[in-house]
């Protein structure tokens, strides 16, 4: 492991403290460590297409469209190889909100992703993509 010094005015200090005392870290160091990771993860863009990772897919669609939620169903089993979890929710008469938990390669748990949020009749959808955590070891 590396030992760094960084500067930080202390308006930051204050809230870089209050976020360590609100998420429950131990210490400065795991919170700067989660953080680095997250903002690297995020400007970059994209993990290799081979990365192990997690990830949540949370979308909103019209249920009222014909054959969507059957549809939907079938792309997700599709990649049933992938699947965690399912979360639905009914927000209103017309609209369904489903949270989908997967597991596997990043090229193919992004290939899900698109595939459901293109289909029509989805609202909006976005997926959340994490290291599995494997090669943190």
């Amino acid at each position: 492991m590396q030992r760094v010094t960084i500067t930080l005015d202390d308006t930051l200090m204050a809230d870089l403290d209050q976020f360590i005392m609100d998420r429950g870290y131990q210490n400065r160091s795991e919170a700067i460590r989660d953080l680095a990771r997250a903002g690297m993860q995020q400007t970059s863009g994209v993990m290799p297409p081979e990365q192990q990772c997690v990830a949540a897919l949370v979308y909103v669609y019209d249920h009222g469209i014909r054959e969507l939620a059957k549809r939907l169903t079938h792309a997700y089993h599709d990649h049933h190889s992938l699947a965690v979890s399912t979360l639905h929710v009914h927000l209103d008469h017309d609209h369904c909100l489903e949270v989908l938990v997967v597991r596997g390669k990043s090229a193919e748990v992004r290939q899900v992703a698109d595939t459901l949020i293109s289909t029509k009749g989805v609202k909006h959808g976005r997926l959340t993509i994490t290291s599995s955590g494997t090669e943190l070891k």
